[in-house]
């Protein structure tokens, strides 16, 4: 690995449900986007973000059919911040937590990301630059 700086980013909402998790995938693409290595540990509904039957849907209540309506989904924003890293060069490590994909269902997530526990956790902060945490409230 490269002297650049680690980060490491732990999170727990689900997607959707508040502007915690937008903004956390928002300073992930920033911080790879500068060539920082990222590591997540997503636990908690935070599984639920790369859940690859996401869909994205239309708005009829604004009248808006599914092309109009545009609605990203968080599996593909974070498939966007793999591409990115691929483009800086930048490693990162996204681990699921097993014990909460377990409890969620959402068995289908990215290839790019893995599962494991919580010891994984302490390997991140032991070897991060920095670390933050993007709490439930």
């Amino acid at each position: 690995m490269s002297n650049n700086p680690v980060l490491t980013f732990v999170l727990m909402d689900p997607p959707y449900e508040n502007a915690r998790s937008t903004s956390a995938l928002r300073l992930i693409h920033q911080a790879v986007s500068k060539g920082i290595h990222i590591n997540v540990f997503a636990y908690e509904g935070a599984v639920s973000l790369a859940f690859e039957k996401q869909s994205a849907h239309a708005n009829p209540i604004h009248n808006r059919s599914l092309e109009e309506e545009d609605h990203p989904t968080t599996k593909q924003w974070i498939a966007s911040i793999f591409e990115k890293s691929k483009e800086t060069g930048v490693k990162i490590d996204w681990v699921q937590c097993g014990f909460c994909v377990d409890e969620r269902g959402v068995f289908e997530f990215s290839p790019n990301l893995r599962r494991n526990g919580p010891g994984e956790l302490l390997k991140f902060i032991e070897n991060s630059d920095n670390v933050l945490v993007i709490p439930t409230r």
